[in-house]
């Protein structure tokens, strides 16, 4: 296995686990990437990006980091917080009227940023063709009444966070969310990173694969539950409803799930938020609004202002004032406050298996040189 890319001296051993991560775990193709301000640390790639056409994982391999996007979006509300455009305790109404039908007048834009709104699914069944279309999710949204159902506001919102929260920007701001991210942070800082890919750019994206073991939802399992079949609307993960390698997925703006970039940039957009936020938004971003059991995942779960925050589970890696968002099938992405760093794992083989260590084993080689290097 070719492992190509770079390590700064005495971060050799992340290298080590990077090529472990397809010697001893399984990996197909992926990225590394560790970032201090605009300097790269870690910046590593090997693999296959696209098994069918036989193409290696390149240095400028394009990624899609499915709920990582959710740290893209987040960053978005918390520059119009900054701004003074939006307020946590504001209701959403205030900004989006139509979002007032249905009783949900006293739903507030923390409600939204925090996945305690009460919508964690639409209703309404939709395709993932249909779901491409974010101005008519986010309508559909505004008129359904929140869930009645107990577990609704402690359940993980994975769709319609970013639907709920691009429409805010764009009731705010009057752009669409990825243009304003393209616009205010990823143009500035020189980021290959997109929410929405120009269709140019499409060549140099990786196809995903599921691992054998992954985990299918039947369609009785469904049934079953209101609330989960909701949360699984648009069917994402089974043969005939599979987004993730279409281009019309990838070029469409899906904030909750469609980012897509280079673990290089991804890195170099969290070591860098402190150019794009002031110090009391880079605060409450990463500040615990929301701490709870998700009754769906059955694992705790901690939210700032959209970004994911640290738990027992330690998924950010070992430093505890981590912040950040991983994504489905094991990517992460996020940044280390007192280390000032960014990093970013990408990949193209989705496992949802307990055993999964890529990224665990990355981040914790990347704690154990920095800490080597703060005490030398």
């Amino acid at each position: 296995m070719d492992i190509n890319g770079y390590t700064a001296p005495g971060f050799e051993r992340v290298a080590e686990e990077f090529e472990r991560n397809f010697t001893e775990r399984g990996d197909l193709g992926a990225s590394f990437a560790v970032a201090f301000g605009d300097e790269l640390l870690v910046d590593l790639w090997g693999g296959i990006a696209d098994r069918a056409m036989g193409r290696s994982w390149a240095e400028d391999t394009l990624q899609i980091i499915f709920s990582g996007t959710k740290g893209l979006t987040s960053t978005c509300i918390l520059l119009l917080i900054q701004r003074g455009q939006l307020a946590l305790d504001a209701p959403v109404a205030q900004y989006w009227p139509e979002f007032a039908a249905a009783g949900k007048h006293d739903v507030l834009v923390r409600h939204l940023v925090t996945h305690t709104v009460g919508l964690p699914g639409l209703e309404e069944p939709v395709t993932w063709q249909e779901a491409t279309d974010a101005r008519r999710m986010a309508a559909l949204l505004a008129q359904q009444p929140r869930s009645n159902d107990p577990r609704a506001i402690r359940t993980y919102h994975a769709v319609t966070f970013g639907w709920l929260c691009g429409e805010l920007v764009r009731r705010v701001d009057g752009r669409t969310i990825g243009r304003f991210f393209a616009e205010e942070i990823a143009t500035p800082l020189g980021l290959d990173l997109w929410i929405g890919l120009p269709p140019e750019l499409e060549p140099r994206v990786s196809s995903v694969e599921l691992a054998a073991g992954w985990t299918v939802v039947t369609d009785e399992a469904l049934a079953d539950d209101p609330l989960r079949r909701a949360v699984e609307n648009p069917l994402r993960y089974r043969p005939g409803s599979f987004p993730w390698n279409e281009p019309s997925w990838h070029a469409a703006e899906v904030p909750s799930s469609n980012g897509i970039g280079t673990a290089r940039s991804i890195a170099r957009f969290y070591a860098n938020l402190d150019e794009v936020l002031s110090p009391t938004a880079l605060q409450l971003g990463s500040t615990v609004l929301s701490n709870r059991h998700d009754p769906l995942m059955n694992r705790a779960t901690a939210f700032g202002v959209g970004f994911q925050l640290q738990t027992d589970m330690l998924t950010l890696g070992p430093t505890p004032d981590a912040f950040g968002h991983g994504g489905a099938g094991g990517s992460v992405h996020g940044r280390w406050p007192r280390q000032r760093l960014g990093f970013s794992y990408t990949m193209n083989l989705l496992r949802d298996d307990p055993d999964d260590e890529r990224a665990a084993s990355l981040l914790t080689a990347l704690y154990t040189c920095v800490e080597k290097k703060v005490a030398a």
